[in-house]
């Protein structure tokens, strides 16, 4: 099975893939993962990303294709792989689908509001720095230690909104995946495990 997993930051794609990998014991392969090793490898691709992100400039396409198609062709992916992160615009699409026939393209839907409710409504601890969520405090204090509790900067509102402005998936990338008659959508308003079972649908359908 070669997945890609398409959705807004905060909609659970993430949680979707490791689950998908789990079951199937397929690589799970992510962008920033990606990065990430190739940097701490200090590798000629890893080295040239880092400028890119020490600059604070965006990693052009090319060098992301090629970061991309360098770990598709390893031998764990041979029986297929859930790639997660990318694409993110159509030129990311056209050159993937040059470099591998991909089965399914599933978007993890959700909508904008629930997205930033869900993200501002994170909190972490003070005082046992357990992560948690508005909806899950005592009294407006931790439920495992009743300590207080503060919300980091990547979770207040404005800026979880900014993100989802500068990362919202260009129409034409889905358009693309819709023509190739590969694209399907979950809803992921429903918990992990019965998002999960709407995955798992689609997936039985390519084991077939």
């Amino acid at each position: 099975m070669k997945i890609v997993l398409l959705g807004p930051p905060g909609s659970g794609k993430g949680t979707q893939a490791n689950i998908i990998c789990q079951k199937y014991n397929l690589p799970h392969i992510s962008t920033g993962d990606i990065f990430r090793s190739n940097i701490s490898q200090g590798t000629p691709l890893g080295k040239k990303v880092k400028e890119y992100i020490d600059s604070g400039s965006l990693v052009p396409d090319e060098l992301t294709i090629s970061i991309v198609e360098d770990r598709l062709r390893q031998d764990d992916c041979k029986d297929g792989f859930v790639l997660d992160g990318f694409p993110r615009v159509l030129s990311q699409a056209i050159a993937l689908d040059k470099i591998v026939n991909l089965d399914k393209a599933i978007m993890i839907d959700l909508s904008d509001e629930e997205i930033v409710r869900r993200l501002s409504g994170r909190r972490m601890c003070k005082k046992c720095g357990n992560p948690t969520h508005i909806d899950w405090l005592k009294n407006g204090k931790c439920e495992k230690c009743g300590g207080e509790v503060y919300v980091r900067d990547d979770d207040k509102e404005e800026t979880v909104k900014a993100r989802l402005a500068k990362q919202k998936l260009p129409q034409e990338v889905i358009d693309f995946y819709i023509k190739k008659g590969i694209y399907a959508k979950v809803s992921a308003l429903d918990t992990k495990e019965k998002t999960f079972e709407k995955v798992d649908s689609i997936l039985r359908e390519i084991k077939k």
